[in-house]
């Protein structure tokens, strides 16, 4: 009965995971929260770590600390009940591991403490402004494999085949991690929650405070039924209770012929089964595990120190980002690399990066204007970003929000090459609003007085710098016209490109003021012909 309900429960998570997004153009953006982001934000280590890395409050620890704080009376409750990532790896489990038992670890693992060891090296890494939970973390690793696996076709379905993604790098590891950490249900029940969840790890921490706990009667006859129940391991062999591993999930109770199984407060003075001092286990010792730790401090800190060296290598390669975001070093460490703007955006331009900026620019989202541009009136990526990596921009901020700025080829542009009119970029960026480009008068011809044949020479599109924004549409229709459809270039002849000055990277602050102060400097650059006085007023 177990198994169907969380049949049902994938299902369901299915279902919301790969849903598409509907964006209504004509309400012009608002805000969403996301389907997604509510379990990213359930998740504590994506919150404490992103607010260490970033040393900024991240909105989304008032509702982490509210996880930790029903965890003190239901401990570990987030594992076993809400977690997808557990729901995915009981369905395995039931499908394919509980088949293949020969593989099955037979007695409790030294790995016991490995998942504590990972959190120290996520928590030591963010001190040093290195946000490693996107590659650990159950809410990142099972956002970015239902996204790669699964809803890679959306593109497709809403506006058509030809924008269906190539699958690079970052897609093949992402969805190999994903498939590993399932299959690791063919060594035991739950091998991940048990042994390697980070967040896992923090939520036991926080079940050191309980108020309540499972307790064993000494009516126990020891049939060993709830052993087997157990997934987590929670259990020892004398039958009492590892604090850290249980997660309330009631398994055991459930099939106990005695009733010899409670839920009750700690201070519960219940007649208690005695406890069988050679269950210890060494992997428990004090000093073994303070060594541990700090073996894994130090490994998170030459990790740190390794990915800062190649910030520096890569400082001036960055890619474009999506507009909103933040500056690129207080960005990577915010983004934990769930992919949840990439699925929120409608028409794909957002893309995982892979290792061309090393580790820590992996699955992190770029900008990729190929077959489609920045929409205008779409603010989707900010409103699903859980840690503020990418601003959640009001829409009219979000169309003042530079992320490139775009650059006619003058080598080859038909106008400027003297062949023929074209405009299409021009009339692109006037029909969304942004009016950043305009035409001047290439090739005028004169006649034999030195004066200009009227209509003579072509209309050729310039940029208005301080308008633009970078959006790509003029990219994007000059290469699906004049590249793909008509053939009469071989490249398009007006691209977008990222650097400085060229872009809005800021924490917090006002596009649409930075946009307007752009303005003002360049209306006071332009000069003013200076006054004839020997002419009348009506002729200056």
């Amino acid at each position: 009965m177990i198994q169907i309900i969380f049949l049902g429960l994938f299902l369901v998570l299915l279902f919301y995971f790969c849903r598409p997004y509907k964006n209504d153009y004509s309400k012009k953006g608002s805000g969403l929260f996301t389907h997604l982001e509510l379990f990213l934000v359930l998740d504590p280590l994506v919150s404490v770590s992103t607010a260490i890395a970033s040393k900024t409050f991240v909105w989304s620890l008032t509702i982490a600390a509210a996880v930790m704080l029903i965890g003190v009376v239901f401990p570990r409750w987030f594992c076993g009940y809400v977690c997808p990532m557990g729901t995915l790896i009981d369905l395995f489990d039931w499908c394919i591991g509980r088949r293949v038992k020969f593989l099955h670890i037979k007695h409790r693992s030294w790995l016991v403490n490995l998942r504590f060891y990972i959190l120290t090296m996520v928590l030591v890494s963010s001190l040093f402004g290195i946000l490693i939970s996107g590659f650990v973390s159950a809410i990142p690793v099972i956002t970015r494999g239902m996204l790669y696996i699964f809803a890679l076709f959306r593109p497709g379905q809403i506006a058509g085949w030809e924008y269906l993604p190539q699958l690079s790098v970052s897609h093949y590891v992402s969805i190999i991690l994903f498939i590993a950490i399932l299959s690791l249900g063919l060594l035991r029940p739950r091998f991940w929650c048990a042994y390697l969840c980070p967040s896992g790890a923090l939520l036991s921490l926080a079940s050191l405070l309980r108020l309540s706990e499972r307790k064993v009667e000494d009516t126990c006859v020891k049939c060993g039924r709830c052993l087997s129940a157990c997934d987590f391991g929670a259990i020892a062999s004398d039958f009492t209770t590892r604090p850290l591993e249980c997660t309330f999930c009631m398994s055991c109770a459930d099939v106990c012929p005695k009733d010899s199984i409670k839920f009750v407060s700690r201070w519960n003075d219940i007649k208690e089964k005695s406890s069988d001092k050679n269950d210890f286990q060494p992997s428990y010792a004090r000093r073994n595990f303070l060594v541990g730790v700090i073996g894994a401090a130090s490994a998170g800190t030459g990790m740190a120190i390794g990915i800062k060296a190649q910030h520096i290598e890569y400082a001036d390669s960055y890619p474009m980002r999506p507009p909103g975001s933040v500056p690129e070093d207080v960005f990577r460490s915010k983004c934990i690399r769930c992919g949840e703007c990439l699925k929120a955006c409608p028409v794909n331009i957002l893309q995982p990066i892979g290792m061309e900026l090393g580790i820590d620019g992996l699955w992190t989202p770029v900008v990729k204007i190929d077959y489609a541009a920045c929409q205008p009136y779409c603010n989707n990526c900010g409103q699903a970003c859980p840690t503020g990596a990418i601003r959640a921009l009001h829409i009219e901020e979000k169309r003042a929000a530079r992320m490139a700025q775009s650059e006619v080829d003058k080598s080859t542009c038909l106008a400027h090459c003297k062949k023929q009119e074209c405009g299409l970029c021009v009339e692109e960026c006037k029909a969304a609003g942004y009016d950043a480009l305009e035409y001047i008068r290439v090739g005028i011809e004169y006649d034999n007085w030195g004066t200009p044949i009227e209509d003579s020479g072509f209309l050729a599109p310039v940029v208005i710098e301080e308008k633009c924004v970078g959006c790509g549409l003029c990219q994007v229709k000059c290469h699906s016209e004049n590249v793909k459809e008509l053939q009469l270039l071989e490249r398009s002849a007006i691209v977008i490109n990222n650097g400085l000055g060229k872009e809005d990277r800021i924490v917090k602050g006002s596009y649409k003021k930075l946009q307007a102060e752009r303005i003002d400097k360049k209306n006071q650059l332009i000069p003013v012909a200076p006054k004839n006085d020997y002419l009348p007023e009506f002729l200056q």
